[in-house]
């Protein structure tokens, strides 16, 4: 099967969408941040959108396995990445480091499964599914206004960050309960291999 279908294709342009929708966001005007939070969320759509068409035109492919997730990753770091810098406030940059901090742990724990032949152990839940959910209108939230803490949809905002940061601890928790077993097995095997006789 090429690599190229359309759900690739859509993963593709979900990557190309993330230095516009900065740019746009970092432009002087109120404006620029309505028109930046419509570009991350069609972005966000896009993620939907390309795993339901490749479930449903049976054109999953090992390329848009490996390349889905990292666009996902992509995309969120790179929008609390902005936010961090343009809000400057720790009770934000708290929770966004929270979520940037554990996208580098499943990354590398993903790496280790597959290194162990054992990726399909953690495959993605429904509560990783609902913070991820949590997560995007969050961003989307924070993209759409200015960094002031008098707004109430920026106060919402916050408020829904903190929440997507809560699950995101939590289901970090769930993918190394699942993995604990395969992670202990190869402990003990690098343990064992470095004994000396």
């Amino acid at each position: 099967m090429r690599p190229m279908n359309l759900p690739n294709l859509l993963t593709l342009a979900r990557i190309l969408l993330i230095p516009i929708f900065v740019l746009v966001y970092v432009m002087p005007g109120y404006g620029t941040y309505l028109v930046a939070a419509m570009l991350f969320g069609l972005a966000a759509f896009t993620d939907w959108l390309d795993g339901y068409l490749a479930r449903r035109l049976n054109q999953t492919t090992p390329f848009g396995a490996f390349l889905d997730p990292v666009a996902d990753k992509l995309i969120v770091v790179a929008a609390l990445t902005i936010l961090i810098g343009h809000h400057a406030s720790l009770w934000l940059t708290l929770p966004a480091l929270v979520i940037i901090g554990r996208e580098i742990v499943i990354s590398a724990l993903r790496e280790w499964m597959a290194e162990m032949n054992r990726r399909g152990v953690i495959a993605v839940t429904w509560f990783a599914r609902a913070k991820t959910t949590f997560q995007m209108v969050a961003i989307v939230v924070l993209i759409a206004n200015p960094p002031d803490l008098t707004r109430p949809w920026v106060i919402t905002g916050y408020v829904l960050l903190y929440l997507s940061a809560v699950m995101t601890l939590i289901s970090m928790v769930l993918y190394i309960q699942a993995a604990w077993p395969t992670l202990r097995h190869g402990f003990t095997q690098q343990g064992a291999g470095n004994q000396t006789p």
